[in-house]
């Protein structure tokens, strides 16, 4: 009786010694836990707008330690590493008691270290809480804190804190690290011969240094690829095959693109680990490299800037600030695609697009190229000579800069800058000066930036785009009216889409402008397709002159090649709208077939224009086509005078298209009497009545 109850006391005295020993371990382990917080310190990164790494930055202490999960990482790497590191991490709770015992027996045995039995669970805890020394208790303390990690997280996550912290040599922490610097790469898909190295690497990460100690790599790497368990899991001539390919003697340096656009994120939101943009990595590689191949050849001081845009989102898919954001002697830092530059001539194809939507030409309209003198203004062409009568088209395309002006001073100088405003474009004019004719040839200032948004016009039918800040923001619609008409736009296309290319380069379907600013300051060349817009810049940061500095000569082949080391395919131009063709001269109606300015200023072509007249059907005819039947034939329109487009109203409804041509068609609805009107820009107007049989 006596022993039972003894016997039941001490059950109870162990029961309440185990609680009490239990909620001690709960307290200690409540009061001490894991430095978890910190282990989530990594590296901040910018990405493109597919989730690809433009560049990161080193943590407070100096680190590569880029985030990285197991998502992130090639499967069989992991394999690997399971099979190499901790072959029951998946089911023990910290801590390998088999390992321990296994480690202890052989050191006995050998009377050294054979084999460790540290699970990757303790070795987060060294990598998260780093201890001085390979003392008893600094390993005891290692065991602790991998039992109170793997309480607080699951296996995945305890997984991604190695592949986040292990060390890989320098300032390399993780797996991503450790691949983008030694093989170029994301390790998302990894060779045997790669991930082995990856594997082995963390031990003795500086003693083994591929880059430092090459042969201390090789035996490092065969050891991994020799272990029965990851023999097992990439199959033993896999592994065989993984032992004699060649390890990367050299580190290379981390993604590093976008410098400018990844400040401008930095600045937004500084306490970010991760900022989305809307840059193509390929894009944004591409124009990097010619940028800096460029500048090398121009030689010193000189800077680039570029930027491409998508003309239909507004989306910036590359941008390039500076050559290099870290050449003092270029000033790199200053980011001059948002430095308000002069133009040159990039503006006149928004001139000769005015001058079109108005009718005051055509294509093939004649306009002088000789001296003129605007009220005191007197322009001159670049090169100081004059070609006398050329067609619009030529006087384009050659930039001519007297006909520019010629038909700036018809369209008006406030309303270029008016329809800017609708591109939500707002160029810096001289202090207190208004709008005049100079501003055709560069006589106000606009940034990189900005022209690129006036081009998305021309590169979508005359609505243009908003463009972004590169960042995640998306930009927004621009909504009203568009900056030109389509038909103007396409006569403008048409026009530079023939410009030849600089030489050496070869045709991409595309349609360009460039331009130079007074005093060899600026080169400029604006590029499009039918989707998206490259803008090159080149000059000195701190605006000095560049002689010999031109746009055609410096800026357009900069262009060409960012369009061909973009890695976007050319997308057609915008096929002719309603209403658009090249008219050859001798079909130009008389006011058409000459642009001229008297001595007063005034545009001389509508003072001889006659007002239109309709000249078949004549007034009161009567047509047959076949309003009987039910099967109507189209009635052919033709008229006189007047000044192109023209609008047709049938019955007082408008006939689909305005047309530049003096001949229409119009399909009536039925039988009987119907009034025809022909209203032209001027908005003189003549109608006749028919009868339709």
């Amino acid at each position: 009786m006596r022993l039972t109850r003894k016997l039941a006391i001490g059950s109870v005295a162990g029961i309440f010694l185990a609680g009490a020993g239990l909620f001690l371990l709960e307290a200690a382990d409540q009061a001490y836990p894991p430095p978890l917080d910190k282990a989530y310190a990594v590296s901040a990164e910018v990405l493109d707008a597919d989730g690809q790494l433009l560049r990161a930055f080193a943590t407070p202490d100096g680190l590569w330690r880029l985030k990285t999960t197991g998502t992130d990482v090639d499967p069989q790497f992991l394999k690997m590493l399971v099979a190499y590191e901790d072959r029951r991490f998946y089911t023990h709770g910290g801590i390998d008691l088999q390992a321990i015992a296994r480690a202890a027996v052989q050191f006995v045995t050998n009377g050294r270290i054979v084999s460790g039995a540290s699970t990757l669970s303790m070795q987060v805890a060294r990598l998260i809480e780093p201890r001085q020394g390979r003392s008893l208790s600094a390993k005891l303390l290692q065991m602790a804190r991998a039992i109170q990690i793997e309480r607080r997280l699951t296996k995945d996550e305890i997984l991604n804190l190695y592949l986040t912290h292990a060390p890989y040599g320098g300032n390399l922490e993780g797996a991503r690290a450790a691949s983008l610097a030694y093989f170029g790469k994301e390790p998302r898909r990894l060779t045997v011969a790669e991930a082995a190295l990856l594997v082995a690497l963390p031990q003795l990460p500086e003693k083994r240094r591929p880059d430092r100690n090459l042969a201390a790599a090789l035996t490092a790497r065969k050891r991994v690829l020799e272990r029965v368990g990851v023999a097992e899991a990439v199959g033993e001539g896999e592994a065989a095959r993984a032992e004699v390919v060649p390890v990367p003697a050299r580190r290379m340096q981390l993604p590093a693109l976008a410098a400018h656009v990844a400040e401008a994120a930095r600045r937004k939101d500084p306490k970010a680990l991760q900022y989305g943009t809307t840059l193509k990595k390929t894009v944004q590689t591409g124009l990097e490299a010619v940028a800096r191949a460029a500048a090398l050849k121009l030689g010193p001081k000189l800077s680039i800037a570029m930027v491409m845009a998508d003309a239909q989102t507004g989306d910036i898919v590359g941008e390039v600030g500076s050559a290099d954001y870290f050449d003092a002697s270029r000033s790199g830092w200053i980011d001059m695609t948002r430095a308000s530059r002069s133009p040159g001539s990039t503006l006149k194809p928004f001139i000769y697009g005015l001058a079109f939507e108005e009718g005051l030409v055509s294509q093939e309209t004649i306009i002088e190229d000789r001296p003129a003198d605007f009220f005191g203004y007197r322009p001159r062409n670049f090169d100081m000579s004059y070609q006398g009568d050329v067609t619009v088209r030529e006087a384009l395309q050659l930039s001519l800069n007297v006909p520019a002006v010629k038909l700036l001073d018809a369209v008006n100088p406030a309303k270029l800058l008016i329809r800017f405003r609708r591109a939500e474009v707002r160029p810096l004019l001289p202090p207190n000066e208004t709008p005049g004719l100079a501003i055709g040839l560069g006589g106000l200032g606009i940034t990189l930036k900005d022209l690129v948004q006036l081009y998305t016009a021309l590169a979508n039918r005359g609505r243009p785009s908003l463009i972004g800040d590169g960042v995640n923001e998306r930009p927004g619609k621009i909504d009203g009216e568009g900056l030109l008409d389509p038909v103007a736009v396409w006569n403008v296309a048409d026009i530079l889409s023939g410009v030849i290319p600089p030489p050496g380069a070869p045709k991409r379907g595309i349609a360009y402008k460039t331009g130079t600013s007074y005093g060899y300051r600026d080169a400029w060349s604006v590029g499009y397709d039918g989707r998206y817009v490259l803008g090159v810049w080149v000059g000195r940061p701190d605006n000095g002159a560049a002689p010999g500095l031109t746009g055609y000569g410096t800026a357009a082949p900069i262009l060409f090649e960012g369009f061909a080391k973009s890695g976007i395919a050319t997308t057609p131009l915008p096929r002719p709208p309603s209403g658009a063709l090249r008219i050859a001269q001798a079909e130009l109606p008389i006011s058409q077939r000459r642009f001229a300015i008297n001595q007063n200023g005034l545009l001389t072509t509508s003072s001889r224009e006659p007002a239109p007249q309709i000249v078949y059907p004549p007034e009161g005819a009567h047509v047959d086509l076949g309003a009987r039947t039910g099967d109507l034939s189209p009635l052919m329109l033709k008229l006189q005078g007047g000044r192109a487009p023209f609008r047709w109203l049938a019955n007082g409804k408008p006939l689909p298209d305005v047309s530049r041509r003096r001949t229409n068609q119009w399909i009536p609805d039925g039988g009987g009497y119907s009034k025809l009107t022909v209203i032209d820009a001027m908005g003189r107007a003549a109608s006749v009545g028919v009868f339709v049989e």
